[in-house]
């Protein structure tokens, strides 16, 4: 922005000048170009000459121009002044003047000009003024001969005393990267409890995880407990357009931590110049590879950062470079993933501070109700919540609220119903059969919730919830899933009849088909044994005869599916058809009122699917 003011200072300089020289010009040029004066052409100028009627002729403008001094019966028989436009040649005009014996004068704009030194010497004076602005003004914004170039300095952000307002107890549901962090402030408060077994202090620690899982969080964290010396940087910040000012950057940071050491130094989003280097073609490209090869230096070469220890953060620690992450520069990688079910109840507790809950909202049904959210999203998840109970009118949080919230930000906002009709009844009878079928797998997940709500794109959602804790998924679970996925589809064959099923399954069967196809080529969970056949696995080749008996048994896997859940749908249509009149009068049914509508028709035997019927074949 200041170099755009400065630039168009100087132009504006310019054009004055510019502007006062042609104004003193005109004016110097005298009646050339008074608008007072009459004109006549050419030919009319030359009749005159013949009848007698011109006393004197000046010209102007390098002979382009003439004031003419007449007079005759069509002026009133009195001297008057006409302006003349005069062709490109006049030679002939000269003569004819002296043959007619008619006083001439030629007047050369220069000499006028000449009368006043003074306006000659505005304009040069002008620019070469606006030239050494230029210069003055540029050297300040540069840095200036006794300074820094202020460009070429870290735009860091420094906190000799850090007061970020948040300490470790603010950081719930990732114990294990805040215990390593831990380690690191207290290395800074008390080294000699390590040093004395010959312990040295870690010079990087590299946070990574998904997006929103809390590593800037930590940072700030470490920040607030440490008690040393903080700088933070983006690394977007390092790269500018000019070459070497990412490497004078780095230097600038090195040196400042090093001048308050002990201190740390945060480098959020370490990915923009962590970059893994190439073969180094292309300006940007270089000045990029510059910029990490001065970090690679600062951080283990010849000069010594004693106590000064680096912390970065990434998303995508898969493309930074090799020689940044080997030991001696980034010591410790500490990966910080999406909480599990416990520490999503830690998260909620601490998000929950300055919230007025109802008493009886259970957090940890809440924990239950959002598997795979990041701590980001259960802050948006209450907040989120305090709106709507804000926009309800009402004092506290409920459960309410937060299904509400909950769902608006999986699914998105709340649409207008369905009206009464076949198609209201087709999404219903959808639903339903995936919830019922859901039931009664044993390895499934509990229904949560049935609804007929538009949200988003999508017209009326089953939602399920995990039982168990664990990142592992079993055979018998993932043939339940199935099973369950394709019970929506089932259903509408049974009640419309094969002619009438619509596409509204189409995403639940590219998610089986997937699904099925991943145990047998990832997970080994088919006849055709424990092998790993992922074609994106590198130097992963098998024979056609092999590709055809992979989509065999992918088919077998959907098709035992498909038939248990017609089998179910077939054997429970009373039972169905009851459910599908309470929710198409209530619009949505709890888990519970599902059950308690199946209990009073049948009991829940809650079947297993029936993985025994893939056979191995050859």
């Amino acid at each position: 922005m200041k170099i755009l003011k400065l630039v168009f200072a100087s132009f504006a300089s310019i054009f004055v000048g510019l502007s006062l020289r042609h104004d003193y010009a005109i004016a110097a040029q005298g009646p050339v170009y008074n608008t007072n004066i009459p004109k006549m052409t050419y030919g009319r100028f030359l009749e005159y000459i013949d009848m007698g009627w011109v006393n004197k002729v000046d010209f102007y403008n390098n002979n382009k121009l003439a004031i003419v001094e007449a007079s005759s019966p069509e002026l009133g028989d009195r001297p008057q002044r006409i302006k003349i436009e005069l062709p490109t040649t006049t030679s002939q005009l000269v003569s004819k003047l002296k043959t007619e014996k008619i006083n001439f004068t030629s007047h050369k704009s220069e000499a006028n000009t000449k009368k006043n030194p003074l306006i000659s010497f505005i304009f040069p004076f002008l620019v070469v003024l606006t030239i050494v602005s230029l210069l003055r003004r540029s050297n300040n914004f540069m840095g200036g001969p006794g300074q820094l170039m202020n460009f070429r300095r870290a735009r860091a952000k420094v906190m000799l005393t850090p007061d970020t307002g948040i300490k470790f107890d603010d950081v719930a549901g990732i114990d294990e990267a805040r215990e390593e962090l831990e380690e690191i402030v207290t290395f800074l408060k008390s080294p000699d409890r390590f040093t004395v077994v010959g312990a040295k202090i870690p010079r990087g620690v590299l946070l990574t995880g998904p997006p929103g899982t809390g590593k800037t969080l930590l940072a700030r964290a470490v920040a607030g407990e440490a008690g040393v010396p903080f700088i933070s940087m983006g690394g977007s910040e390092f790269v500018e357009l000019f070459v070497g000012v990412g490497a004078a950057r780095v230097r600038d940071l090195f040196q400042r931590a090093r001048q308050v050491a002990p201190s740390i130094i945060f480098i959020d989003e370490i990915d923009a110049i962590g970059r893994e280097r190439g073969a180094g073609f292309g300006g940007a490209n270089d000045e990029r590879e510059q910029t990490l090869n001065q970090l690679l230096t600062e951080m283990d070469g010849f000069r010594s950062n004693k106590g000064v220890i680096v912390l970065a953060a990434t998303n995508r620690s898969d493309i930074l470079d090799p020689a940044l992450l080997r030991p001696g520069r980034f010591d410790r990688k500490v990966t910080i993933n999406v909480p599990d079910k416990d520490g999503r109840t830690a998260i909620l507790k601490v998000h929950a501070k300055g919230k007025k809950l109802a008493e009886d909202l259970p957090l940890d049904f809440i924990a239950q109700r959002t598997p795979g959210f990041s701590g980001a999203d259960l802050a948006n998840l209450l907040n989120e919540a305090a709106i709507l109970t804000a926009r309800y009118g009402k004092k506290e949080i409920s459960i309410n609220e937060v299904n509400a919230a909950i769902d608006r930000l999986i699914s998105g906002a709340e649409g207008p119903t369905l009206p009464d009709g076949r198609d209201k009844r087709l999404v219903a009878f959808h639903e339903v059969g995936r919830a019922f079928v859901g039931t009664f797998m044993i390895h499934h997940e509990d229904v949560e919730r049935i609804t007929l709500a538009l949200r988003g794109k999508v017209r009326g959602v089953t939602t399920f919830v995990p039982r168990a804790n664990t990142s592992l998924v079993s055979r018998n679970q993932l043939m339940a899933k199935i099973v369950t996925s394709l019970a929506g589809r089932a259903t509408e064959e049974v009640v419309f009849g094969p002619a009438s099923v619509t596409t509204r399954a189409s995403n639940d069967l590219r998610q089986v088909t997937n699904l099925a196809r991943q145990m047998v080529v990832r997970y080994g969970m088919s006849g055709l044994g424990p092998l790993a056949l992922e074609k994106d696995q590198a130097n992963t080749q098998y024979s056609e005869e092999s590709a055809n008996k992979i989509d065999a048994y992918v088919k077998e896997i959907i098709d035992i599916c498909y038939n248990e859940a017609l089998c179910l749908i077939k054997q429970n249509r009373i039972v169905i058809n009851r459910i599908v009149e309470k929710l198409v009068q209530k619009e949505t049914l709890t888990g519970e009122e599902l059950n308690e509508i199946i209990s009073s028709y049948t009991e829940i035997p809650k079947l297993r699917p029936y993985e025994s019927r893939i056979k191995a074949t050859d």
